[in-house]
C-alpha cells in the first residue's frame, strides 16, 4: 500500500474499520492503497479469513466475541471508520472499546456512518444538519444516541469525529436494476413520497474527505441532489434495461415488511450543502439517473 491519507508526520495512516459491511468494504477495496494498513471487523471467522485477499487484516467482533489481535490493531490506528449499527440502545464498539479508542495515541479522526433516518418525518419538507431529529423508530432513536456518544468522545479526547448521515445506499450488486432483473421489484406508489439516495462511490468520497488533514468534525448529510419518488426510479431503471416495469401497487394495500413500511412513513428532502462545502465532495452520481446509467452499462 502506498502513501495517501497522511498525518502530520507525513506517513500513511493506519485504518481500523468496525463493521466491514457494504459501504465500508467498498471504501476499503477502492482506497486501500491510500493507507499503510487496514484492519476490519466481521462477525465470523470464515469472513475474517477471506479479507487478506482484499489487502485487509480480518478480525472477528460480533458485539460479544473479540478477536485476540483486535486490541493491538486498534491501538495502532491513526484513522477509525465505524460502520456498526447500534446493538439495542447502545453502540457495540463504544460499549466494549471506548477506553481503548480514547487512549489510542495516534488516532486522530473517527468517521461514524449514521443515517438520514434520524430526521424522521418532515412531511416532504427540506431538512439539513440543523433540522430537528424526529426518529419514528427505536432503531433511529438509537442512532441518535450513538451519534451523540461518538461526538462526546471527540469532545472529551480532542479527536476529530465526523458523523456522516447516509441516504438510501445503492451501488454495484445492490440497486433497483438487480431487483428488476431478478423479478423481485415492486413499484410502490404513495402520492407525495420522495426519498434521497446515495451511490456507494459517493459515500467513499465523503469518507475520504472526512479523513483529510485539517477537516473539522461535526455532522454531514451524505445524499444526492434530487429526492425522487421511488416509482420514478423504478420506471427509469426498467427503461434502461428495456423491460416492462412491474405494475403500480398502491402503498395502502401493498404487501410490505414492517421495516419497509416504516421507511414510507418518513417523507423528507435532504440537503447536501455541507457535503459539498465543508467536505468539498464532488458527487460522481448527483442523481439516480447518472448512478443507474453507470450500473446498467
Amino acid at each position: 500500500m502506498g502513501a495517501g491519507f497522511e498525518h502530520g508526520r507525513g506517513a500513511a495512516l493506519k485504518l481500523f474499520i468496525f463493521g466491514f459491511g457494504y459501504s465500508a468494504s467498498y471504501f476499503a477495496r477502492t482506497r486501500a492503497a491510500s493507507f499503510a494498513t487496514v484492519c476490519g471487523t466481521v462477525r465470523d471467522a470464515a469472513r475474517a479469513a477471506a479479507l487478506p485477499a482484499c489487502g485487509v487484516t480480518g478480525l472477528v467482533f460480533d458485539g460479544a466475541q473479540v478477536d485476540g489481535a483486535l486490541p493491538a490493531c486498534l491501538a495502532q490506528a491513526d484513522a477509525l471508520l465505524v460502520s456498526i449499527p447500534p446493538d439495542g440502545a447502545t453502540d457495540p464498539a463504544l460499549r466494549q472499546f471506548r477506553a481503548q479508542i480514547a487512549a489510542a495515541p495516534g488516532l486522530q479522526t473517527i468517521v461514524y456512518l449514521s443515517t438520514i433516518g434520524v430526521y424522521g418525518d418532515h412531511d416532504g419538507a427540506w431538512v439539513d444538519e440543523a433540522s430537528a431529529t424526529r426518529p419514528g423508530s427505536a432503531r433511529n432513536q438509537a442512532r441518535i444516541g450513538a451519534e451523540q456518544a461518538w461526538l462526546a468522545l471527540g469532545r472529551d479526547t480532542g479527536k476529530t469525529v465526523q458523523v456522516l448521515r447516509l441516504a438510501g445506499i445503492y451501488g454495484p450488486g445492490q440497486n433497483v436494476l438487480e431487483k428488476l432483473r431478478g423479478g423481485t421489484a415492486q413499484r410502490i406508489v404513495k402520492p407525495g413520497q420522495v426519498f434521497n439516495r446515495i451511490h456507494v462511490e459517493d459515500i467513499a468520497r465523503a469518507i475520504a474527505a472526512a479523513f483529510a488533514p485539517g477537516v473539522a468534525g461535526g455532522i454531514v448529510n451524505v445524499t444526492d441532489d434530487e429526492p425522487a419518488p421511488p416509482q420514478d426510479v423504478m420506471l427509469f431503471g426498467a427503461d434502461l434495461l428495456g423491460i416492462v416495469p412491474p405494475p403500480p401497487l398502491d402503498f395502502g394495500t401493498a404487501q410490505l415488511s414492517p421495516m419497509a413500511r416504516s421507511f414510507y412513513g418518513e417523507n423528507k428532502r435532504v440537503r447536501n450543502g455541507r457535503l459539498k462545502g465543508a467536505l468539498g465532495v464532488a458527487l460522481a452520481y448527483p442523481t439516480y439517473r447518472e448512478g443507474l446509467r453507470a450500473l446498467a452499462g
